[in-house]
This record gives C-alpha cells, structure tokens and sequence, in this order.
C-alpha cells in the first residue's frame, strides 16, 4: 500500500519522487522498462563517445551515467528529463581543465572530476538561493547561436578522430587548419570506418528513429573492424576498459586550483541550466506535470556531485536522450531507474565487449549528435523576424570560432544584458488615436484610421519609469506637443504599461509636469496602477495634477477633457 504524502509537504518538496510514486499505475510498467532499454542503448555509446569531447578516457563516460540517473530521478521534478553526458558543457569542461593540466594525464583526468563536484555545488547553492530566475539572461537567440558554434566547434575536433590523424589545440580556425595540413596522412582505412559509421548514423536517424543509432552502429562497427583486421591498418580503437564499479575519487580541494575552475563551473552552470530546464519544460507538454526551477536546481547538484565523487564528469538534463525516453513512451523516472541498472550491470559484467570499439565510430556518433542540434532554419527565421537578435546570434557564433567557447557565450550574455539596458532605458512610447466606432487606442504611426483630437495630446509611456528611462519620456512628450497642429493644451498620459517608478523618476516626471503647466498645458493620467499611484501621491504627483484627474479609462479621460472644452467654450459664448 503506497505511503500517503500530503501535497506540498517538505518531505515532497525534498524528495519530488514521492509526488509521482505514490499514484504510479501498473500499465506503466512495460513502456517504462523498454524506455530505460532505450535511454541505456543510447547512454553507453554516447557516454563513451562524449568523454572524447570532456577530453578523458571513455571509461570515465560509463562513470558518470548511473549515479547522476538515480539522483535525479529521486530529486527532479521532470518525470520525463534524462541527465546525462552533454556536448555543450562538456567541452566547456574540456577547456576549463585543459587550461590548468595537459588533456591525457591523470591530473586532467582527476581535475575534470574535481569540476564536477564543484559543479555540483553552484547547482545546490544556486537552489537553495532560489535562483533559478538566472537562466532567463541566455535569451533563445544566445543560446542558439552558442549551440550552432558550438556544433562547428565539436565537429572540427572531432575531424581527427574520425579521419585518424593528428590533431592539435586552439580555436576553430586553428583546428581547421591543422586538419588541412594532415590531410596528406589520412589512411583508408580509419576514413572508411569513421565515414561509413557517420553515414549509417544518420541514415538510421533518418529512416528509422526508434533504432538506438548510436549502439547499432558502434557494435557493428567493433565487430567488422575486428573481423577485417582494422587495427592492423590503422584504425585507432578503445583498447582495454577496466571492469567493475568505479573507486571514490576526492575532489582535489586546493583552493587555487578552485579559483581556476571556478569561472568555467559557473559558464557551465548557466549554459546547462538553461538547456536543462528547456528539456525539462519540452517534456512537461508531453507528460503535463509541473517543473520547480529551483528544485532542478537542487536535482542537478547530488547528480554532479556524486558523479565527480565516482570518477565521471559534469552532467545535465539533455533534450536528446529525453527525446528518445519520450518517443520509447516513458511515463515516469522509473525509465532511468532501468537505464541505471542496465548501465550497473555494463560496467560490471560488459566492459571488455567494448575493447575493439574504433574511436572513428566514436567521432562518428558525436558528429551525427551535433548535426543533430543544429537548426539552421532557425537562424534563417530569426534573420526575417529580427535583424537585432540574428546580428546578436551571428555575433555569439563568431566569438566562439575566433575567440573561444567561453568567451563566446560571455560575449552573447553581455551584449544581451546590454541590449536590455538600452530597451528599458528607451521605451517606445507614442501618440495615440481612438480606433474609429470603439473604445481601443492605438499608435497612430501604425493605425493611420485612427482619430485624434485637436488640443489634446494622449501620449503612451512605453515602460516602466526610472532614472535611465525618465528622460525619455520627457523628450517623447515634449516632441509630440512640438509636432501636433494645432497645438496641443492637454496632455492625457495612459500608464498601463507603467508597473515601476522610482524616486528618480518621479523627480523627473514631477519637475516635467510642472514645466508643462507654467506654460499653460494641463495635465492628467489614465490607468496607473495601484503601487505607482501611491509613490506618485508620495512624489507629490498627484497632489500637483489633482486626484480628480487620474482616470481609470483613457476614455475617461478624453470624456472629462471634452466635457471641459464645451464649458470653456460655452463661456467665452456667453462673454
């Protein structure tokens, strides 16, 4: 009988697994199982071929698939979300290192653990503060020119392997270019399997999705190299893998060392983050459960933790291999639970199958991963939809060929944050017109049938009003009086898109006003809210237009106006 917990509990809010076990429904059961079936064909290739992009050896791919699977499953929110080896963060994680120990050498090896853990500790930190709000700075356009570099980027490292020559360090172009130059050293027969291996990957992507790719054709690529006599013409394979559960690894706790890996856990946080919470709110259309920002926080940091802690790297939630639960129709994390298990059992009883795997097929699977991510047909909309945010994009793409993934993604956080300043310091406000037979007002720039009213100015402020933005709308209202004929004697402010206004602002706003009126113009507004009515009543705001003139209607406010112009006129008539 299942234990009762009531909702919203702390002991449900720790442990979010008990929201979904209590209710679990017995037809669950088989699609589970063969969802985990699925997620563990997918995993172990994947795994091991990922770990060429971390930079360490494929075994420590097989690492970090079990831990982080249960953890997750018993602290995540998402019934549907896979975590696991990732491409993006992983070659962060490649740089980061690499920047402090030599790719290869146990130091690296156990450096890249180290980062996890650290990892591990910015996701629960970053939960525990409740910040899960830090995501929204990597806009859609950022993170989409970040993954379409980081495809090229990926792609180009991976040339060597798939092609069995020689690589080298440095930025995309570098890397380019050195595959250029040892294009004299290609030997037939590691291109033949690294290419032959990216062919039947994507064709199988491509005529039959539900085929666990990535296990079909490392299997039979192992075993035909192995038949043909690959190694001895020079094709490169794993070679031995230890067998058995990992040791626990200690994080190298040496404070330099941290401060040094420190900027790159932080990239990595936020960059996986981001790509997480996307897969976790792609699954929710599916599965229709609720997602707790925060609380995936929190599930990120055991499941890195615990996979530093056991000889793996950094992991989070991957949009495609929770594709592949949901298309194998999982229900539940119980599907990751199985992918757990089988993934045990791998390590213990299957590692020496995996001896003969070549690395070109390895290079292949993480080639046909990337070409996977890319959308080039998004950049091709962006570029219709908004020239800003596809030069934004381009820019992030660029940064990342030429300077680096790091400074890449930097440069695409700091060039958005910037143009957010600039939007809420510009707010586009407008003169508007009566749409004719209604009571709706719109942009006369943009509605051209729109009527407006001789001697009265009705302004909309664009946004909220502090002391970057004020200024604006003093220069917006002061130019439209300048332009309108015949000149305007009122202004009617309509506030609805006001939610903030500052000491700073209402300084400005006030001081605005009264200019406004030793010149003759008088002045009302229309739909403040509540909160902005109050710091405007203490500015002094309110007392110099006069309470009687905020209206809770633009037509209101143009009603009282016109009612004012026929008592005015039926005076000097009367005079």
């Amino acid at each position: 009988m299942p234990i009762a917990v009531r909702p919203g509990s702390i002991v449900q809010r720790l442990l979010p697994v008990l929201a979904w076990l209590p209710g679990y429904r017995r037809e669950w059961l088989v699609p589970d199982v063969l969802a985990g079936l699925a997620v563990w064909a997918v995993m172990v290739p994947e795994g091991m071929a990922y770990a060429g992009i971390v930079g360490v050896p494929p075994i420590m791919g097989l690492y970090t698939i079990v831990s982080p699977l249960i953890a997750y499953a018993l602290l995540g929110t998402s019934r549907l979300l896979v975590v696991g080896p990732d491409t993006a963060t992983g070659l962060i994680s490649a740089l980061t290192v690499g920047a402090i120990a030599a790719q290869g050498t146990p130091e690296f090896n156990a450096l890249t653990s180290t980062l996890a853990v650290l990892i591990g500790a910015f996701f629960l930190l970053f939960g525990a503060l409740r910040m899960g709000w830090v995501a929204a700075f990597i806009p859609t356009p950022v993170m989409r020119g970040f993954i379409e570099g980081l495809v090229c980027v990926t792609i180009i490292g991976q040339v060597p392997h798939l092609l069995g020559i020689e690589g080298t360090s440095g930025s995309f172009f570098t890397k380019l270019w050195s595959a250029v130059e040892h294009l004299p050293d290609v030997l037939l027969a590691p291109v033949l399997t690294g290419l032959l291996s990216l062919i039947a990957m994507l064709l199988l992507r491509h005529l039959a999705p539900r085929v666990p790719a990535a296990l079909v054709v490392a299997v039979v690529a192992t075993i035909l190299v192995g038949l043909l006599g690959g190694e001895a013409a020079g094709v490169s394979v794993v070679g031995e893998l230890p067998s058995g559960l990992p040791d626990l690894v200690l994080p190298k706790l040496d404070f330099a060392v941290l401060q040094e890996l420190a900027p790159g856990a932080l990239a990595i946080v936020l960059v996986g983050y981001a790509e997480a919470l996307g897969a976790a709110k792609a699954a929710v259309m599916q599965d229709g459960g609720d997602i707790d920002p925060n609380q995936e926080l929190i599930a990120h940091g055991p499941a890195n933790i615990l996979s530093g802690l056991f000889g793996g790297f950094l992991v989070v939630g991957s949009l495609s291999k929770t594709s592949v639960a949901m298309a194998a129709g999982a229900h539940t994390q119980l599907a990751n639970l199985v992918a757990a298990v089988f993934c045990f059992l791998t390590l213990v009883f299957l590692t020496p199958l995996f001896r003969g795997m070549p690395h070109p097929a390895l290079a292949a699977i993480v080639i046909a991963a990337m070409l996977h991510l890319s959308r080039p047909d998004y950049l091709r909309d962006l570029f219709a939809r908004s020239r800003w945010e596809f030069g934004l994009a381009a820019t992030v793409i660029a940064g990342e060929l030429a300077l680096g993934v790091p400074h890449g993604i930097a440069l695409g956080v700091a060039l958005s944050l910037l143009m957010l300043i600039y939007r809420t310091s510009h707010p586009q406000g407008a003169v508007l017109g009566q749409l004719p037979g209604t009571e709706a007002y719109r942009d006369v720039r943009r509605h051209p049938e729109a009527i407006t009213f001789p001697g009265l100015l009705i302004w909309r402020v664009g946004g909220d009003l502090f002391f970057a933005s004020v200024g604006h709308l003093d220069e917006g209202v002061k130019a439209a009086l300048a332009a309108s004929h015949p000149p305007a004697n009122h202004v009617l402010l309509d506030a609805d898109s006001v939610n903030f206004i500052d000491t700073t602002g209402c300084d400005a706003a006030l001081s605005a006003i009264k200019e406004l009126q030793s010149q003759g113009i008088t002045f009302a507004l229309a739909r403040v809210r509540d909160e902005v009515r109050e710091r405007m009543r203490l500015g002094g705001i309110e007392a110099v237009v006069g309470p009687v003139n905020f209206y809770e209607r633009v037509t209101d406010g143009l009603r009282a106006w016109q009612g004012q112009e026929k008592d005015d006129a039926g005076s000097v008539g009367r005079c």
